[in-house]
């Protein structure tokens, strides 16, 4: 019988021919204390990536999937092919090392208390993926980072809250949410919260997801921790470029989606479409301020 690995590692890829190489690279095959192992999901199998893993990365379980079936089931259909003590889902557009994944590895381990935690993302230019850490947004903070107050005082814990810029980057410190770019668990936190091996709920396609999970994850008792004393790289944005409008609708809908999922257990209308006023106007004032300054990225939740 083999040992299991202490990290399990589930990509889920999506036209992803040109980052794939670099992310599976930067993952070690030993770690102080055990070893990984990679399940890679691939939603685009006709893209090319697919050859670039088998070629490349033989000991990498790659698993095509027929269609492009979503984040949330993606990472589902590779969590149900891991092993490891520790599981870490992980976006093909990143750029790992060692010292991170050990470093929360090792916070896992002596904080029984924790049940997700991130390393500081940083995009490609150095500086921070402010998404990496927040808080569970109220409509205020929505309005608030939608209006650009957030980003025009930082600093101000009643208008950043958001993102929590208040608080240093170099710090560890729990948090509403975290990216679904970098989430690392302890197996036995996602077979509490989900006995069924439904990590994510795959009524969201894409986005929302994680939202999801760490909601889910708080309600059941366990914290979740931003450590932004390590760090990886996110080339974020890759896939909503490809795909702009598709995708730049997809994340203001699907988090709206969260919100109506947990915060109108009743099933109110009066709450449904206070929700839905408060996405659509942020939605539109996104897009409508990327299209201005021509930036091609709109932020998700």
């Amino acid at each position: 019988m083999t040992v299991p690995p202490l990290l399990s590692i589930v990509i889920v890829a999506y036209k992803s021919r040109d980052e794939i190489r670099g992310c599976l690279g930067s993952i070690p095959s030993v770690m102080a204390g055990g070893g990984t192992e990679v399940v890679v999901v691939d939603n685009s199998p006709d893209d090319g990536a697919g050859a670039i893993v088998r070629r490349d990365f033989p000991n990498v379980v790659y698993q095509p999937m027929a269609e492009n079936v979503g984040f949330g089931r993606g990472n589902n259909a590779g969590y149900a092919r891991t092993r490891g003590e520790f599981v870490l889902f992980l976006n093909p557009d990143t750029i790992c090392n060692a010292a991170a994944l050990e470093h929360c590895v090792s916070r896992l381990r002596a904080d029984s208390s924790i049940g997700l935690i991130s390393p500081r993302l940083e995009l490609a230019d150095g500086s921070m993926d402010l998404a990496c850490r927040r808080s569970i947004p109220t409509l205020w903070d929505g309005f608030c980072r939608a209006a650009g107050l957030a980003a025009r005082f930082p600093r101000a814990r009643w208008l950043a809250a958001y993102n929590l810029t208040h608080l240093p980057p170099d710090g560890t410190y729990e948090v509403g949410a975290i990216n679904g770019a970098f989430m690392m668990a302890p197996r036995h936190v996602l077979q509490q919260i989900a006995p069924d091996g439904i990590v994510f709920d795959e009524r969201f396609f894409m986005y929302g997801d994680d939202l999801d999970l760490c909601i889910r994850v708080r309600r059941a008792g366990w914290k979740i921790v931003y450590d932004g004393r390590v760090r990886i790289t996110h080339l974020k944005g890759v896939s909503v470029a490809k795909d702009f409008d598709r995708m730049s609708r997809a994340i203001f809908d699907a988090n709206r989606d969260v919100f109506l999922k947990h915060f109108n257990p009743t099933g109110s209308r009066l709450v449904r479409w206070k929700y839905r006023l408060a996405f659509g106007a942020w939605k539109l004032v996104a897009k409508s301020k990327a299209r201005v300054s021509g930036y091609r990225r709109v932020r998700p939740l």
